[in-house]
């Protein structure tokens, strides 16, 4: 009877050290598992990060090269406008070294000063400002069209003033120039948007419309007309000059 408790007792405590056992491995499955799902996440997140760092290093690959060819763009733009207006201006300040102190020019020439004149002045306005410009001529049919009959620098009064006197804050300003030769009479007919202000007098002001008057009289007398008036807000300036007798004679006392 004494050994079969003794067994049992045996029994019974191998039992309770299988239980502790088992919930002893147990728990360390359950830990390893809980570690192994922790690095698991671990390592998601740390994969998310990666890719949403990719992602950005790729969208900023491929923003950057648009940006540098942006600005690029820009300063290519900017230069060119540079090169293109300082060739203008070396173009009328070799027409007025080496042009102007002669007698004559041809009227080729001299609406090719007026041209390059109004390209170095546009950078006084917006590239969006209405600017008009019109040259109507036909060198087949016009035979005084390229020779010595005119003399230098009668544009330039015209165009100058409407560029100093254009109303350039208005959004309805505008400056337009025609200029026409046809059967040996040049047409220049420049305007301007002026503004409703007083404008300041200056000292000096008025002096290049009173030296082309006293010129125009001087060489050509009745050959020629100079209207000057507004109309509408719009100041007008219209020359003509009659070219024709210059094969005759030009008045240069």
């Amino acid at each position: 009877m004494l050994n079969l408790q003794y067994i049992i007792v045996i029994l019974l405590s191998l039992l309770v050290v299988g239980l502790v056992a088992l919930c002893v491995l147990l728990y360390r499955k359950n830990k390893h598992l809980k570690k192994a799902k922790e690095d698991a996440d671990k390592m998601h997140k740390n994969f998310a990060l990666q890719f949403k760092d990719m992602h950005l290093d790729k969208v900023h690959a491929q923003l950057n090269p648009h940006l540098l060819k942006n600005v690029f763009n820009s300063i290519l733009s900017h230069a060119y406008q540079t090169y293109y207006t300082m060739d203008k201006l070396a173009n009328v300040l070799d027409y007025v070294l080496y042009e102007s102190p002669n007698k004559l020019v041809s009227p080729k020439e001299e609406i090719e000063f007026a041209l390059n004149l109004i390209e170095i002045n546009k950078i006084k306005v917006s590239p969006l400002f209405d600017m008009k410009v019109k040259v109507k001529v036909d060198p087949l049919t016009e035979s005084l069209y390229e020779q010595k009959v005119i003399a230098p620098l009668l544009t330039i009064d015209l165009i100058e003033n409407a560029f100093k006197h254009a109303d350039i804050q208005n959004p309805d300003a505008f400056i337009s120039v025609l200029i026409t030769f046809v059967e040996g009479v040049l047409s220049v007919k420049v305007s301007n948007k002026i503004s409703n202000k007083t404008a300041l007098k200056k000292t000096n002001s008025g002096i290049g419309t009173r030296t082309l008057q006293e010129r125009l009289e001087v060489l050509y007398k009745n050959r020629y007309s100079l209207n000057r008036f507004v109309e509408n807000d719009v100041y007008i300036a219209h020359l003509t000059l009659d070219l024709n007798a210059e094969n005759d004679t030009l008045h240069t006392s």
